[in-house]
């Protein structure tokens, strides 16, 4: 077999240098040590929240995934990577007001489906932040998916 953009090479040499490149099995991480990423609670839009741009226009979102280092929110149309924005939500008694960078959006059903990252979240936040998302947890029957009915 012939590629045209592989004229120097064999397919077989290629397809090996590639495979000598890429190891399953090997785990992706950076160092020695394992990843330490928040727990994330799926909040399937239960959750909303006001997303306020630099030109202090407002937009309406809800929370797909929340956690104390960022989430994925629902929008009707994408905003623009990079951009930072302000978050106002309520989770139980407490009102979180924070500052979010928007990562890049992906195209859902219904929306857009567009990740974000807490930017300078202040340490008093993220403790009411982390509490909250532990209640909803709490709030889920154990060994239980969200949203399946026991029979």
């Amino acid at each position: 077999m012939f590629f045209r953009n592989f004229a120097n090479y064999g397919v077989a040499a290629i397809l090996r240098n590639m495979a000598e490149q890429v190891n399953p099995t090997e785990p992706v991480a950076s160092g020695n040590q394992p990843v330490d990423r928040p727990f994330r609670v799926k909040l399937r839009g239960s959750v909303l929240a006001l997303v306020r741009l630099p030109n202090r226009r407002s937009v309406r979102a809800a929370f797909h995934q929340l956690s104390t280092s960022g989430g994925v929110i629902h929008l009707e149309k994408p905003l623009d990577e990079k951009l930072e924005v302000e978050l106002i939500f309520h989770l139980r008694e407490s009102t979180i007001r924070s500052k979010a960078q928007m990562l890049f959006p992906m195209w859902a059903t219904q929306g857009w489906m567009q990740p974000f990252r807490f930017v300078n979240l202040p340490d008093a936040s993220r403790e009411i932040l982390d509490t909250n998302l532990k209640s909803f947890l709490g709030d889920q029957p154990k060994g239980t998916a969200a949203g399946a009915g026991s029979s």
